[in-house]
Formats: structure tokens, C-alpha cells, sequence
């Protein structure tokens, strides 16, 4: 059986040799996150490699650049690392300086100014706390709250119950949307969103077939859910900072609720953040770490991500078997009771869901082996994936940046071809791609499905139920 959920695994020193890449591509992993918080140096040739084991496994495979966007970080400090002991005064200032045992420069004046007594700063993605017990002259003092407080230099701050606007792409994310138009790059992941404004402006920076994943990590988000993910391309719920944000406990239901409505609006959605991290050091993962995995399945993701265990981890490609294994586990538990599990999508102003759910009941036929889906754009393939067919999804695109694109969406197998030039063509062309799939015997039926007329339709209007050998 193979997976319907994809794989997303960070790029890193861990997998940057072509054997890793190799090795890890086959073991499940269907797309690639360029974290461009981190060095990106030599990531051209990283991308190359991917390329050429593109077509040796004859794979389509996502390149997915992560904004930075407007994450929070301290200066530099003078050692490698520094104990800050508990209820020690620190002070964070606007002193371009580096710092030291008993300051660091914080290098937002503007935020500085607006801090209040009372104030938590958080830092290395929430490991340590500092309260805020004084203002001065550009900065504030503050009082450790954390046990083993250790700091090291550009580490990552955020702000508790501390609202600041941010509606802009920073200078950087507009120089690494550059970076990442001539990288090839797939899909572009917005960090720290709050609202769709930052979507609009990203729209007109990158190509039209390169795709926008948001990031949902703080409550402002939240507030504006709706208008995020009609806006965007695809959801990622960035588990980390979003739990910093709205506390711990909290983030279960919030993926839960969010995943039901990227499903209602047809949008897919990533679950990000520790999903194996003990397996960063460990060859085996935790019980409750192979739950986590099984629950976003359960839940209805349409992917799931690996960060620092593919980037810098031990058993990169262990823990990518893992992930798998455990996909494909419990995806095979969703089709043996698969009334438990259907999705409801709203098809009231849009009529192309109608259309592409009576696919989906037709796919429940167990003479239905496949659904071909001629997609020039990729908005077919997105639909037919969230209608959540029981059978394999074979989409169709003349853009090979397209096939590269809808290959991180649930259950699809992209396929780089010619456009169709017209009814008999498409038929002629679905006959060739059924005539390499050993899995689809004569007298099974496949459906396909397209939006008419080829090149220029706007949306998929066609439906043929084809009996394989006719």
C-alpha cells in the first residue's frame, strides 16, 4: 500500500550528499523545506542534486522555501554560550554592542519603547523566560525566571501577550523570494502572517506557478483564520511558536479545528514542529511521538514535516521510514472504516466541488482503479486531492513546475506530458499513462477528469468513466 499523506523533510547537513538525498527520497519523503532563517550558502547545488534524483526515480519532488519573515533575535554575544542564573537581572537594549554576562542588544527600538513592566520575553523558541521589572534609556531590565538559563548569540525572541503589527514582507523576504524564483523553487512558506495582507503583496512577487503555504503561529492569526487560508495556497500549522503563543495545552483542539477548515474550504494543510524530534538523537521514537503522527493523519492532514531530524539528526533516513511506516499504518485503518473518516467539503459556491465529488463516489467503485486528472494549472489536482478518493490520483500537466507543486498534495502522482489538444488526444494520452501503470488491468475502469476545452478552461467541467481495453 502506498501513502496518501506527503512527507516534507528539512534540508540540512544531515541529507546534503546525493546518497542521503537518494536514500531518504525513497524511503517517502516527497518535498524539500529550505529554511531560509539559516545559512543558505551551496543551496543551488543541494537543489541541483534533488533535480537529478528527480529523474533517476523518475519522482516529481517539491522545493519549498520557509521565510524568515519577522521573527524576533537578539544580538551577538561575546562567548559561545552564557548562564544567566535564576532571578539574575539581564538587560535587553537597543546597543549595537555585543553582549555580555549582563546584557544583550535587542534590535527593535520601536518594540523596546512599547514594552511594559510585567512583560515576558521569551527566548530560544520559549526554553527561558525574562520578566520585564524596569524601563531605562533604550532598553529594559529584566529578571530571570528560568532554572539552567543558557543563551547563545541571534537566538530567537518572542514577545508574550505583546501584539506589534506586521503587515509587510521585511527587505530579506523579498531578497529570498528572488533567491528562491531562481532556485526553482515550488512553494514559499510566509512566516508569522497575521492577516492576508501579506499574502497579496507576495502574490505579485512570485511566479504564478510557484504556490503560498501560511504558517499559523500566533493568535492574530487566529483572529483572521478565514481570510488566511481563502488567501493562501496551502495552511502549515507551525506547532512551535504557535504553542509559545497560545500556550500548550491549547494546540490540539487548534489543529483540529483547523484542519476541519482547510478541508470545508478545499485547502491543504501541513502539521509541522517535533513530530519525531527524540529521534534527532535516538534511532527509535517515543510512543506518544508516533501518536502525534497517527493523530494528523487521523485528522485528516494532508502532510506532515520533519525539521531538525532531517536537517541535523542522527537517523535521518530511520526517521523518515518511521514517519512513513506510520502514515501508510494508519491511512490503511482510515480505509478499512472509511465512514468514520469522510470529508465534508462545502459545495455551495463552488460548483467544480460538485463536479469533482461525483469523481469521488464514482472512485468508490471497486472496478475504479485510478483517477487522471488533466491539470494545466494545478486547481484540478487540488480538488480532486480534497475530495479524498479511495484510489490512486494520476494528475496531468504540461508545466513541469506544476507536476512539482501538486506533488505535495494528498495522494497525487504528478506526470510531466504534453498538453491535450482536444477530446481524442486526451484519450490518447490517458491510454499511454494507463498502459505503464501495471497496477490498472484491462476491464478496470479509470475516470478521467479535465476542464474543457484544454488551455483555456476555468474550471473542471468534464467527467468519463473509461473501461480499460474499449
Amino acid at each position: 500500500m502506498e501513502k496518501k499523506a506527503k512527507i516534507i523533510a528539512t534540508l540540512g547537513p544531515a541529507i546534503h550528499s546525493e546518497n542521503k538525498l537518494k536514500a531518504i527520497v525513497n524511503a517517502g519523503v516527497d518535498a524539500f523545506r529550505i529554511n531560509f532563517s539559516h545559512n543558505i550558502s551551496g543551496i543551488s547545488k543541494i537543489v541541483t542534486r534533488i533535480r537529478k534524483i528527480e529523474k533517476i526515480l523518475k519522482k516529481r519532488i517539491a522545493v519549498i522555501a520557509d521565510l524568515q519573515g519577522v521573527k524576533l533575535r537578539i544580538g551577538k554575544i561575546d562567548a559561545d554560550e552564557i548562564s544567566i542564573k535564576h532571578n539574575q537581572k539581564f538587560i535587553f537594549d537597543s546597543n549595537k554592542k555585543i553582549g555580555n554576562q549582563n546584557r544583550v542588544c535587542f534590535p527593535y527600538p520601536i518594540i523596546l519603547k512599547k514594552l511594559k513592566p510585567g512583560n515576558k520575553i521569551l527566548i530560544d523558541d520559549g526554553k527561558f523566560v525574562f520578566k520585564v521589572v524596569k524601563k531605562i534609556k533604550n532598553g529594559v531590565v529584566t529578571t530571570c525566571l528560568s532554572q539552567n538559563c543558557k543563551i547563545r548569540s541571534n537566538k530567537s525572541i518572542h514577545l508574550q501577550n505583546f501584539y506589534m503589527p506586521f503587515n509587510n514582507l521585511t527587505q530579506k523576504d523579498k531578497n529570498d523570494i528572488k533567491t528562491a524564483k531562481k532556485l526553482g523553487c515550488n512553494w514559499i512558506a510566509l512566516s508569522y502572517i497575521q492577516n492576508a495582507k501579506l499574502i497579496g503583496e507576495a502574490r505579485k512577487l512570485i511566479n504564478k506557478d510557484m504556490g503560498i503555504i501560511c504558517k499559523i503561529e500566533n493568535k492574530t492569526a487566529l483572529k483572521n483564520i478565514n481570510e488566511i487560508i481563502n488567501a493562501s495556497d496551502a495552511i502549515m500549522i507551525a506547532r512551535g511558536d504557535l504553542a509559545i503563543d497560545v500556550g500548550h495545552s491549547d494546540v490540539p483542539q487548534i489543529q483540529l479545528d483547523l484542519i476541519k477548515k482547510c478541508s470545508k474550504l478545499s485547502k491543504p494543510v501541513i502539521v509541522a514542529t517535533q513530530m519525531l524530534e527524540s529521534m534527532i538523537e535516538n534511532a527509535t521514537p517515543t510512543r506518544a511521538e508516533i501518536n502525534d503522527i497517527a493523530t494528523a493523519i487521523f485528522q485528516g492532514a494532508d502532510v506532515v514535516m520533519l525539521s531538525a531530524e532531517t536537517a541535523i539528526g542522527k537517523y535521518p533516513i530511520e526517521t523518515v521510514r518511521v514517519m512513513a511506516k506510520t502514515v501508510i499504518s494508519t491511512e490503511k485503518y482510515k480505509k478499512q472504516h472509511i465512514q468514520d473518516f469522510k470529508n465534508k467539503v462545502d459545495v455551495k459556491e463552488d460548483p467544480r466541488k460538485s463536479i469533482v465529488l461525483s469523481v469521488k463516489d464514482l472512485a468508490y467503485n471497486p472496478m475504479v482503479k485510478a483517477i487522471i486528472a488533466f491539470s494545466n494549472s494545478g486547481s484540478t489536482a487540488k480538488l480532486v486531492s480534497t475530495m479524498r478518493p479511495s484510489v490512486k490520483i494520476l494528475t496531468i500537466s504540461p508545466n513541469i513546475n506544476t507536476c512539482r507543486l501538486t506533488s505535495l498534495l494528498w495522494g497525487v502522482h504528478s506526470i510531466n506530458s504534453r498538453d491535450a489538444h482536444g477530446w481524442k488526444d486526451m484519450m490518447n494520452i490517458s491510454k499511454q499513462i494507463i498502459k505503464r501503470d501495471k497496477s490498472i488491468k484491462k476491464n478496470d475502469y479509470v475516470i478521467i477528469t479535465a476542464g474543457l476545452p484544454f488551455g483555456h478552461a476555468k474550471m473542471t467541467n468534464m467527467i468519463r468513466l473509461y473501461k480499460v481495453g474499449t
